[in-house]
């Protein structure tokens, strides 16, 4: 094969997904009065005028893309989960699992989305016809998967913005969550610095969270959601609002959006450790963060943890990683970037640990509680226990301020990288319906996601926050991530891909990369799939609330309509395939053979 230009544009469609002329005439030689009619020398002619195709954006600079990878990598999971992980499982012996599961299931399986997007130049529905036909299947599970995460994530992004709207109006008074003397409180109040005499008594931050943010008192959970409530269905709406605007231009947008939204929570991160630090018990907190408890790392579950924090973490299977290397230049070194992005990643989630184990040994020295007491996982930790240690601070408004603007970057960018991808392949695959027309149809398709939304901005969408978290990409993006694998792997061939990659990079992945394509991440994908349906009800966040029956059965169902994409989209390949069984069979998993097309050095500028 020749070798490729430096910057190929999209191979051209197959014809069957090809647009139509732009316009086209037909003309004849017809009969006039002073035009005698010779029919043995009627001629026919045919004016045909083409439409251009459309070359592919390019990333204006490669830091751009790095940004935008790690904006997408980097996460409210990073701050909220991996400390608290971490700890449980062993604290620094944990992090040897976390490197062991890093090495032979994350990394192998980033740089392989990073590559496949690279080299196809597409998003996730127009790859499969390049890689496998009968498992296209697979793009429309990952759009559904994205989809279901924009309805839900992007309302804990709106929780951070109404603490972030509550702080600013603060600045000339106190935190609202200092306090118990409010409107909102109970008789069980009781401020974080006073005697905890009451077992029953709560803290003005987590009163403020539950009964002011939330109203979670004017709901009985998913039987009983009760009415939106405006203010927050107005914070979430402005999380939308930014989104478009981050999208509507693709990475000529998008790019420009990440040097705020990926640089930004490093900022804070550093400020907020330089502060923690300085906090009594701080260094408390850090021991307990890192003392290894070696004896922990012969359970099972510190394993699956590790499997799971890793692969949540680096994100493989939500069609990002496809799509924001898909606009990268063909040689670009996406091996390199795969190393960096994921390196930078982990680094994060360590030092998101001493930002926040920090201040949680400053809770437990303030309040004389163990750091156990202290805690708290997932959302509980950002919104209730960091605000609850910011109002004893000196300056807390400022510093409620630049932690929530945090959150609200941290969230941004990876709810950019999931509605980028199912706007990249949907563009990429109707590029005549949708590609021409990208800022009505990211308008539409945010729009249709808020109104899907919405019933998490009710007094009781807290419970579907978490039912959505769980079964909506939770469980199925395993599978998915799985059938992907083992398409590219086994059916498409590793030395095929490993060919591709040569053809970018100038020389073939070794060994290491080869086995672990092969036969360790496939397994490692079947396996934490496996271990996560096994203990899916402990996935729900909520410990004080029993989720009613059906609400579970409806969570299934939601996984299920994802995962289903896969055999149904093989069933209906197998049924319009003309031909025997054999052949059917040989024509959905025969890529289709595209040529390297022209650069696309015009573009490589914007």
């Amino acid at each position: 094969m020749p070798a490729p230009p430096d910057a190929p544009t999209a191979p051209a469609p197959d014809p069957a997904s090809a647009p139509a002329p732009a316009s086209a005439s037909v003309s004849a030689n017809t009969p006039t009065p002073q035009q005698p009619v010779h029919n043995s020398h009627k001629t026919r002619s045919m004016v045909v005028s083409l439409t251009p195709e459309r070359q592919r954006e390019t990333w204006a600079k490669k830091a751009e893309f790095l940004l935008a990878v790690v904006g997408f990598a980097v996460d409210l999971g990073n701050v909220w989960r991996f400390p608290y992980i971490c700890y449980q499982n062993g604290g620094g012996a944990f992090l040897i699992p976390y490197c062991v599961m890093l090495l032979f299931g994350g990394l192998p399986l980033f740089f392989l989305e990073l590559a496949l997007g690279q080299y196809h130049r597409c998003g996730c529905l127009t790859l499969w016809k390049r890689i496998c036909p009968a498992l296209k299947g697979v793009g429309y599970a990952i759009c559904m998967i994205d989809i279901y995460m924009g309805m839900y994530y992007n309302t804990i992004i709106g929780w951070a913005v109404y603490y972030l709207i509550a702080s600013l109006a603060s600045i000339n008074s106190v935190l609202p969550w200092t306090s118990c003397d409010n409107e909102w409180n109970t008789p069980l109040c009781m401020p974080v610095t006073s005697p905890q005499i009451n077992p029953n008594a709560t803290t003005p931050a987590k009163e403020f969270f539950e009964r002011n943010v939330l109203e979670q008192q004017r709901s009985n959970g998913l039987d009983d959601m009760g009415p939106i409530k405006p203010s927050l269905a107005l914070c979430v709406f402005g999380v939308f609002v930014l989104v478009y605007f981050s999208l509507w231009k693709g990475v000529r947008s998008a790019g420009k959006v990440v040097w705020v939204t990926a640089l930004a929570p490093y900022v804070v991160l550093l400020i907020l450790l330089a502060r923690g630090v300085t906090l009594p018990g701080a260094t408390e907190g850090i021991r307990y963060y890192l003392t290894p408890e070696w004896h922990k790392l012969q359970n099972t579950k510190v394993w699956i943890d590790a499997a799971s924090q890793i692969f949540f973490s680096l994100g493989p299977g939500f069609g990002t990683l496809l799509a924001l290397s898909s606009y990268n230049k063909f040689h670009n070194n996406c091996y390199r970037d795969a190393l960096i992005t994921s390196s930078i990643n982990c680094l994060t989630s360590f030092l998101a640990g001493f930002v926040i184990f920090s201040v949680l040994g400053y809770m437990a020295h303030v309040q004389n509680k163990s750091i156990e007491e202290v805690g708290l996982e997932g959302p509980g930790l950002v919104f209730i226990v960091y605000p609850e240690a910011i109002a004893t601070m000196t300056g807390s408004v400022f510093w409620a301020i630049i932690f929530f603007l945090m959150l609200i970057t941290l969230g941004l960018d990876s709810t950019f990288g999931g509605l980028e991808a199912v706007t990249t392949a949907l563009c990429d695959e109707y590029p005549r319906a949708l590609g021409r027309h990208r800022e009505l149809f990211v308008a539409g398709l945010l729009l249709f996601i808020y109104i899907c939304a919405l019933p998490t901005t009710t007094y009781g969408g807290v419970y579907l926050v978490d039912l959505l978290n769980v079964y909506g990409p939770g469980l199925a993006i395993l599978f998915v991530v799985f059938a992907e694998a083992a398409g590219v792997c086994w059916v498409y061939g590793v030395n095929r891909f490993s060919e591709d990659v040569r053809t970018m990079l100038g020389h073939t992945p070794g060994w290491f990369w080869r086995a672990c394509w092969s036969y360790i991440s496939p397994v490692f994908l079947l396996v934490l799939f496996v271990f996560s349906v096994l203990a899916h009800e402990e996935m729900l966040g909520s410990n004080d609330y029993v989720y009613p029956r059906w609400s579970i059965h409806v969570g299934w169902l939601m996984t299920g309509t994802t995962v289903s994409c896969i055999p149904l989209y093989m069933l209906y390949k197998f049924i319009i395939t003309p031909g025997s069984f054999v052949n059917r069979v040989k024509t959905m998993i025969r890529p289709v053979e595209t040529s390297i097309p022209p650069t696309d050095h015009a573009l490589s500028s914007l």
